[in-house]
């Protein structure tokens, strides 16, 4: 019998290495292309550490989402608090939060621990039109977590669905960015992905109050696009955790969203996941802004 050996090199450091830390609280994805899944990818791609908050476990592929289970609040919160009172948490995000129950449960958290850097994605369907928000929890999201939101990230049904009026053109999104700044968040992201009168390139609309910035990128011809937004708003957080502020992190983030589009995955037999990994060579550089920017 032949016996062989291979001995690893010795990786032994001197100090450990700090690392950013990211926190998702949202539901999962049993098919891995948007949720707690795509948020942890998009971390990990960016050189932020993640942890999760779960919220609800949902069955779910490229094609639809055929079960949820949604948790009890209060085990909720018990997460939350686990990874609060021990991980220096620089940027947190919301997703799926399902019930008002939820959204007070998880206001309450974020106030208790002082959480900085949030950013709330207004999540109240899925890619394949399936419910993910009761309806109503609209009123307790637009209550309690807007005015805690350092970032909200809409798409336009969301942007529509919180104000009641219809988003046709990017005028409209204009106008609708400074409603949705009146309820409170620092920055309001309106994407217009939807937008009816964009055709080749996407723009979306950033507004502070003062500031109006048009984030636009080119349109990619492709069917998958499952997950984009919440590998957006995921890709927001790391960067504020990284340290950019705000504008330089919705440019950073517009920037790694493009490209997860434009390199996006044909797995399944429906919408396909973005491609979170397309970025991880620049992860190091993403650093190196963030520390520069501290």
């Amino acid at each position: 019998m032949r016996i062989s050996r291979y001995m690893a090199p010795d990786f032994a450091r001197t100090e450990p290495e700090r690392v950013p830390v990211a926190l998702t609280i949202a539901g999962s994805d049993s098919g891995g292309g948007a949720g707690i899944e795509a948020d942890l990818k998009t971390f990990t791609s960016l050189g932020v550490f993640g942890a999760v908050a779960l919220t609800a476990v949902t069955a779910q592929n490229t094609l639809g989402v055929p079960g949820v289970s949604v948790l009890d609040p209060g085990f909720v919160v018990a997460q939350l608090d686990a990874v609060l009172t021990d991980l220096q948490v620089g940027a947190a995000k919301t997703g799926m939060l399902a019930t008002a129950a939820i959204i007070d449960a998880v206001a309450d958290a974020i106030q208790r621990h002082s959480v900085r850097n949030l950013v709330v994605d207004p999540v109240m369907v899925s890619k394949t039109r399936a419910p993910l928000l009761a309806p109503d929890a609209r009123d307790a999201l637009v209550r309690r977590l807007l005015p805690l939101a350092t970032v909200i990230t809409p798409n336009i049904p969301e942007a529509e669905a919180i104000l009641g009026v219809a988003i046709k053109s990017t005028s409209d999104a204009r106008l609708a960015a400074q409603r949705l700044k009146d309820m409170g968040p620092e920055w309001v992201v309106v994407k217009g992905g939807h937008l009816q009168d964009q055709s080749e390139d996407s723009v979306d609309i950033a507004f502070n109050g003062e500031e109006l910035i048009e984030l636009c990128a080119r349109r990619y011809a492709t069917v998958n696009t499952h997950g984009t937004g919440c590998t957006y708003s995921a890709a927001i957080a790391a960067y504020l955790a990284l340290g950019l502020e705000v504008p330089d992190a919705l440019r950073a983030a517009k920037d790694y969203i493009t490209w997860a589009v434009a390199n996006s995955l044909s797995l399944g037999h429906g919408c396909g996941p973005t491609n979170h990994f397309y970025f991880r060579r620049s992860a190091g550089e993403a650093a190196r802004r963030g520390r520069e920017a501290r």
